[in-house]
């Protein structure tokens, strides 16, 4: 069986984080969508998503494909219903598919063409942006415990001092010393080669993926997660960093989401309830306006390439774009679109030219090259999100 990870329907639910990848490649947990299939179903997983993206996350094809709603997280009951499909079925939840078997994917899925199998168990999905956070602690919990079966967890130093150490799991080449953990509320993985440094407080679920970084002091109680090469400090909670960002210094981030590539400056500081404490509202690309979010609790959504400099103050429920940059004093706007460069004093037009020097330098510093594959991706998403800036 050839296994085929599709958009589904909620893509443009999840902007910003879909401009630049698909649905099933967003982190939630421990590992992305994808990596929790691959693992579950032993074997790889390609995309079926958007032309523009489809060069770095490319679609293949059998005779015979598996096509799986991205948004859906696998779990033993919810693989097991699939994999129990034929040829012309379709894994019925509600009105949506979760997966069909079909001969050519890219004709679009329609109700007509299949059988229906209806699945009536709960599923953990990621259906819109604040569901990466809101539902972190249920996936970092279930890639826990499927990461961590039958292995035998790297010993925890002496130095540290530690609450519930069966919960904790310290990979290969990964250091922790002279810190607290603390995994009465959750558990706490440590990836390869990854680095506590002295004097951090730890309260889990935490995952801190491979080569990621805890600065000196930090205080972090989850669940929250820094996917690989990423780099953490001050105060963190409940938020999910994709790959490769930064957040640093003192300053705090709360239920939030950072897209893979970002930085925050230090002393920036995320506001996560609103002083009436009213449901907190967020950008919705699809409808143009801001979206209820059933949540009391809810920071910053930060995709891709943005950044942000020293001492910015961001509002509850800010929606940055791709590739923007923020800085300078007082509350900047609480949505700011893709290629955005300014703050609360006004906001001017960030040239494609210019936003792939910053990348470029970026991500150099990890010895990783930007390619012209990604500037045709963020090229794209200029063009595409040219109407959300009237300056």
């Amino acid at each position: 069986m050839n296994y085929i990870l599709s958009d589904g329907n909620h893509r443009e639910d999840l902007f910003p984080f879909t401009f630049t990848r698909p649905v099933g490649d967003i982190r939630i947990g421990i590992l992305t969508i994808h990596e929790k299939w691959e693992k579950w179903l032993d074997g790889s997983v390609s995309f079926l998503t958007e032309d523009y993206l489809s060069e770095k996350f490319p679609l293949h094809l059998s005779d015979k494909n598996m096509v799986i709603n991205g948004s859906y997280l696998p779990d033993e009951n919810l693989v097991d219903a699939i994999c129990k499909l034929k040829q012309g079925e379709a894994l019925m939840k509600g009105e949506e598919y979760v997966a069909y078997v079909t001969t050519d994917p890219n004709i679009p899925f329609s109700g007509d063409n299949y059988a229906f199998v209806h699945y009536d168990r709960d599923c953990c999905t990621v259906k819109n942006t604040w569901d990466i956070f809101a539902k972190n602690g249920e996936a970092l919990l279930a890639d826990f415990d499927m990461i961590t079966k039958g292995r035998k967890s790297q010993p925890i130093s002496t130095t540290n001092q530690v609450l519930h150490p069966e919960n904790i799991f310290i990979e290969e080449g990964a250091t922790v010393e002279f810190s607290i953990l603390n995994a009465s509320t959750g558990p706490i993985y440590i990836g390869k080669n990854a680095l506590v440094m002295e004097g951090c407080m730890i309260r889990g679920g935490f995952a801190l993926c491979e080569g990621a970084v805890v600065k000196m002091g930090a205080k972090i109680y989850g669940p929250t997660t820094a996917g690989p090469g990423c780099k953490l400090g001050g105060e963190v909670n409940n938020s999910v960093l994709f790959a490769n960002s930064n957040k640093g210094h003192d300053g705090f981030l709360g239920n939030s989401v950072l897209g893979e590539w970002c930085n925050i400056g230090a002393d920036t500081n995320t506001s996560n309830l609103k002083n009436n404490y009213a449901e907190v509202r967020l950008w919705n690309y699809k409808t143009e306006g801001f979206a209820k979010t059933g949540l009391q609790f809810c920071g910053l959504m930060m995709g891709d390439h943005s950044k942000c400099g020293i001492n910015v103050m961001f509002n509850t429920g800010t929606v940055v774009g791709v590739s923007a940059n923020i800085f300078g004093d007082g509350f900047p706007r609480n949505f700011i679109p893709s290629f955005s460069w300014g703050g609360a004093s006004g906001f001017t037009g960030f040239k494609p030219a210019k936003a792939f020097e910053v990348a470029t330098a970026m991500m150099k510093r990890r010895n990783m090259e930007f390619t012209q594959t990604e500037a045709d991706i963020l090229e794209h998403v200029y063009e595409f999100t040219q109407k959300w800036r009237n300056y």
